[in-house]
C-alpha cells in the first residue's frame, strides 16, 4: 500500500525561521516524497516565495506538508475571549497563506498551544475543551472552503494537556464533525500515552489523516525500539494511505532543540543526511 514517506524540515535546524527551499532538493535526493513544513512561518513570508516553494516542490515531485504549535498569545482554546478571537484570524491567515499554495494538511496544536501548561486554580479542562471547539467550529468550515484540513495532534502530557490520547481526539473530531478536522498521531507521543499503538490506530480508523514517525528517544525510524510490525499491521488494517513523516530531532542548540527539549546530542557526530535516506528506505520497507 502506498504511503508517501516525508520528513520535517526541521530536523537539520536550528533555528524555525529558516529558507525552506533548499530543503526540497535535499529531501528529494534522500527519497523522501513529502515535505513538512511549517505554517505559521510560511504565513509571514511574501506570497512570491510560496509560490515558488511550490513550484520548485511541484518540479521536484515533492509534496508539501504543513505542522505548527500555534503560541500562547494566539491561544485557541484560552478562557480569554480576546486571545481566542486573536487566534481564530490569525488561523484563518494561515489557512489562507496555505491555500495560496494550493492547499493541504496543517497539523499539531491547530486547536490548543504549544508547549502549554495547564492552568491553576482549574479542577477541570472541559471548559478549556469547549473554547478549543468552539474555536474548531468556527475554523474548520472555513479550512474546508480554501481546500485546507486541520489535523489535531495526539500530544503527551508534559507538552499538552487536551488531547493526549487518540481517544480522547477521536471524541473531539466527532464532535466538530467536520471532513477538514482530523487526527494527526505522533509515535514518540503514542509511546508515552497510549495502552497499545495498534488499537489507538485502529481506533482513529479514516480520522486519521496522519502519522509522524520517531523513536521513543526521538531517533529517526529504524534505530530504536519502536514496534513498527504492529504499527504497520494497524495501519493495514485501516486502510491508510495517507502521509509517514518522520520527526527526529538529534542535535541540541538554538530555539528548536530548546522547544523540543534536546539537552544533548542523541547521536555523536551524526551524519544527518545519511542517516534520513537510511531511515526513509527502512521506512519504505517495514511501513508500507
Amino acid at each position: 500500500m502506498h504511503r508517501p514517506v516525508g520528513i520535517y524540515y526541521a530536523y537539520w535546524a536550528h533555528d524555525w525561521d529558516v529558507d525552506f527551499l533548499p530543503f526540497v532538493g535535499r529531501v528529494k535526493a534522500l527519497g523522501f516524497e513529502l515535505l513538512e513544513l511549517h505554517a505559521a512561518l510560511l504565513e509571514k513570508k511574501a506570497l512570491a516565495y510560496r509560490l515558488e516553494l511550490k513550484d520548485a516542490a511541484e518540479k521536484a515531485g515533492i509534496a508539501l506538508s504543513y505542522g505548527m504549535g500555534m503560541d500562547k498569545d494566539h491561544d485557541l482554546s484560552s478562557l480569554d475571549e480576546q486571545i481566542r478571537g486573536r487566534g481564530i484570524e490569525y488561523m484563518k491567515r494561515i489557512i489562507l497563506a496555505i491555500a495560496e499554495m494550493g492547499g493541504g494538511m496543517i497539523g499539531g496544536t491547530v486547536h490548543s498551544y504549544w508547549p502549554a501548561v495547564f492552568p491553576e486554580g482549574l479542577e477541570s479542562k472541559a471548559p478549556i475543551l469547549k473554547q478549543s471547539l468552539k474555536s474548531m467550529a468556527a475554523l474548520a468550515p472555513f479550512a474546508a472552503e480554501h481546500g485546507v484540513t486541520l489535523n489535531v495532534e495526539v500530544i503527551n502530557r508534559f507538552e499538552q494537556f487536551l488531547l493526549n490520547t487518540c481517544e480522547e481526539a477521536l471524541a473531539f473530531v466527532e464532535e466538530v464533525g467536520s471532513p477538514a478536522c482530523n487526527i494527526l498521531l505522533d509515535t514518540f507521543h503514542m509511546n508515552i500515552e497510549e495502552d497499545s499503538f495498534g488499537d489507538a490506530i485502529r481506533s482513529a480508523g479514516k480520522r486519521l489523516a496522519s502519522l509522524h514517525l520517531g523513536e521513543p528517544n526521538r531517533k529517526p525510524p529504524g534505530m530504536g525500539r519502536m514496534p513498527w510490525p504492529e504499527i504497520k499491521k494497524a495501519l493495514d488494517d485501516i486502510g491508510y494511505t495517507g502521509p509517514l513523516v518522520m520527526e527526529p530531532f538529534l542535535t541540541q542548540g538554538g530555539p528548536i532543540g530548546r522547544a523540543i527539549g534536546v539537552w544533548r546530542d542523541i547521536v555523536k557526530n551524526p551524519d544527518l543526511d545519511a542517516l534520513a535516506a537510511a531511515s526513509a528506505a527502512f521506512v519504505k520497507a517495514n511501513l508500507r
